[in-house]
């Protein structure tokens, strides 16, 4: 019995030293575009040693992601790779007022496989008798595929160029279509073609011509660790995280 006691009494003495943070340690359930999955994950590493909480990521199309939170999945943040996206969720009512703010933009690039002989100079390249199928994320739903559509429309090349997209569920999707060859080009997100080794940029959009891309963040209304979720939220928007999302190609929001 006094064996049991001074144990209670050890892990009283020992629960009360541990630092604050710890005591107040969340799991924080974030959802985000997939073209974050590396950036984040990297971020995710430091911030967890410097908070203690713990980061539960859901890395998909953000059309998939807010529909997700829609249908009550778990969710404290959300990081969209579009603006619309979030447009939808806050006219429901599901963000948390406040909290929403536009972090990072992206500029769009063509990719063919790293073996590649296929000479791309130009968009208009791409309605080439050796150019058969294009992955892209779906355009319909999919931020990178409706910017990428967008693109070939002002550029009057959509009709054309229909007919051989091959719609995909993310723009990682999109990406891993290239590096298979299954697919002659591809359009992605730069920070993507920057992480493979699979693929090379055959043309990269310029910004003065691309869309303008945009990545914000909010927190969910119904989060269940909204402090939490708050102070990630700060932390993506603070020096330490820009030099990380910088380093994988993002560019950064002023």
């Amino acid at each position: 019995m006094k064996n049991f006691i001074r144990s209670l009494a050890v892990t009283f003495i020992l629960t009360a030293a541990l630092p604050a943070s710890n005591l107040r340690a969340a799991d924080i359930y974030v959802c985000a575009a997939a073209s974050l999955t590396d950036a984040l994950k990297e971020i995710a590493v430091t911030y967890e040693k410097e908070s203690g909480d713990k980061l539960i990521f859901n890395f998909a199309a953000s059309s998939v992601l807010a529909r997700q939170i829609e249908e009550g999945a778990p969710a404290d943040l959300i990081v969209s790779a579009d603006e619309a996206k979030l447009d939808e969720l806050e006219k429901k009512g599901l963000l948390l007022p406040g909290t929403r703010k536009s972090l990072l933009s992206n500029t769009l690039v063509i990719v063919t496989p790293a073996d590649s002989t296929i000479n791309i100079k130009f968009a208009k390249d791409l309605t080439g008798m050796d150019i058969k199928k294009i992955a892209l994320g779906q355009p319909e739903s999919v931020p990178a595929g409706i910017y990428a559509k967008d693109y070939l429309e002002k550029l009057g090349l959509w009709e054309k160029l229909a007919v051989k997209v091959v719609p995909c569920e993310s723009v990682r999707a999109a990406l891993a279509a290239v590096e298979s060859g299954n697919v002659e080009a591809g359009i992605v997100y730069k920070t993507d073609a920057l992480i493979s080794k699979k693929v090379k940029v055959a043309f990269e959009v310029p910004s003065s011509e691309g869309p303008k891309i945009s990545y914000p963040l909010a927190v969910i209304k119904d989060s269940k660790s909204p402090d939490a979720a708050k102070k990630l939220a700060a932390w993506l928007d603070s020096n330490p995280a820009k030099v990380v999302f910088e380093k994988y190609g993002f560019i950064v929001k002023h």
